[in-house]
């Protein structure tokens, strides 16, 4: 092997075992052939060799640093693979948004300002982060009042303070009969049963919520109305005004989980119609980006003690430097041209999805980054799924949507955010091939 290729592994080996982390610099290249004893020549070809591996980065001026993670090299099409397309998670990212969050967050980096944003802070968060909030969620002419607004570490801890808060243990919750899958377990985790509830191409029914109360009481109901997950379906203004009127008229709450709405901010939530009677709940992670999010929740008056007791006690409150890193994000425009980035992003992943899987039963919203795919028979979910990871490939089943009896349909849910537009082009070209096969075509001796 060539000297310059022995010495590479060398590095990388270092980079693997943690010894060079994300972010660290890399010495100027005539130190580092000294240290190493090679010639100048050399520890050039080790630096390219690095960065033609994903394992460096280099920046005009400032010098060569270790990358936040290693590329993936080949493809995670070919059978068998070790690498894997996640079709599962799915968080939208634009190539901007680095450089703009980065940017953005440089005046927080300051020793004095870093020292306050580092103090704690509780539930009710800061007096920017509120009115920050009250922007990013107001929508349709409906603008919540600052003071109701609550923060939690991410959406997920919103939902669970939220259900904490309104369903005791052994109470119902009803749900969409397909619903966000952490839901399920933030319920049995609390001790709470959930109730499936029908929904049909407007979304939620609201005569499935009255039926089910007449059963037996339901402390709340749990609902995606604006590009629900995993069918993407929106709930037209029509069935939003109805929904709240039988909500209002049993006295039942609603949690809204809006963590899709910024890609189509045209309808009004479901807490315009029924403010006394629904926990609107959204974060920064899909918007912005998971690692440093903040979840918050706009909050009835007369449930907000309750709220923010369980955020207290579940230790889901927020970190001050979150908070402060949103309102800076906002202040500067970021999350406007994040959001803007994203949007139109979108319609890329969807003409891919066209392109590839329009001969089939592909239900989504041309706004959504994800397809609900009902599959052509003798595909069942389960084997497609087995199939699909045989070629790299991650999709979600619709069994792990399906709440209580509810009977799964032999549907997958793909997620078209998270790979880059070239892989999800070739990992649903990969899928579509599969799902003109058959089961049989994968059997060997």
């Amino acid at each position: 092997m060539e000297s310059f290729r022995l010495v590479a592994d060398e590095v990388a080996a270092e980079i693997a075992a943690g010894r060079l982390r994300p972010g660290d610099r890399l010495p100027p290249q005539r130190d580092f052939a000294r240290r190493r004893g090679i010639a100048n020549s050399t520890a050039v070809r080790v630096y390219k060799e690095l960065g033609r591996r994903g394992l460096t980065v280099g920046e005009v001026g400032r010098g060569t640093f270790v990358r936040a993670s290693a590329r993936q090299l080949g493809t995670a099409l070919a059978e068998p693979s070790d690498s894997r397309i996640d079709l599962e998670l799915n968080h939208p990212v634009v190539p901007e948004q680095a450089r703009l969050l980065g940017d953005a967050m440089k005046p927080l980096l300051r020793p004095d300002v870093l020292l306050s944003a580092m103090r704690p802070v509780g539930a009710a968060g800061t007096p920017l982060a509120r009115d920050v909030v009250v922007d990013l969620v107001a929508r349709g002419g409906w603008r919540p009042d600052p003071a109701r607004v609550l923060f939690a570490g991410n959406g997920r801890q919103a939902i669970a303070a939220a259900i904490a808060a309104l369903v005791p243990p052994g109470a119902r919750l009803g749900v969409e009969e397909l619903t966000y899958p952490v839901l399920k377990a933030i319920a049995a985790r609390l001790g709470v049963t959930l109730v499936p509830l029908t929904v049909d191409e407007a979304g939620l029914v609201p005569d499935a919520v009255a039926a089910a109360a007449r059963k037996a009481p339901l402390k709340a109901i749990y609902l995606q109305p604006t590009l629900h997950n995993p069918l993407s379906l929106s709930m037209p203004v029509e069935r939003r005004a109805e929904l709240a009127s039988v909500l209002t008229r049993l006295g039942v709450h609603a949690i809204e989980d809006t963590i899709w709405s910024f890609l189509r901010d045209d309808l009004p939530p479901l807490a315009a119609w029924a403010p006394e009677h629904t926990i609107l709940i959204d974060s920064l992670s899909k918007r912005l980006a998971p690692g440093l999010t903040v979840g918050f929740a706009v909050v009835p008056e007369a449930a907000v003690a309750n709220v923010t007791a369980a955020l207290h006690s579940g230790a889901w409150t927020p970190m001050r430097f979150a908070l402060e890193a949103a309102a800076q994000w906002w202040t500067d425009g970021v999350v406007r041209s994040v959001t803007s980035g994203k949007q139109r992003e979108v319609a890329v992943r969807q003409e891919i999805a066209t392109r590839h899987l329009g001969e089939f039963s592909v239900r989504s919203d041309p706004r959504s980054y994800y397809c609900w795919w009902e599959l052509p028979p003798p595909w069942r979910a389960d084997t497609f799924v087995a199939a699909a990871a045989r070629h790299g490939i991650a999709v979600t089943p619709a069994a792990a949507f399906a709440v209580g009896d509810y009977r799964a349909p032999n549907a997958v849910r793909l997620g078209l955010a998270s790979p880059p537009a070239e892989t999800l082009a070739r990992a649903l070209a990969t899928l579509s091939g599969l799902a003109r096969s058959s089961p049989d075509d994968l059997l060997t001796d």
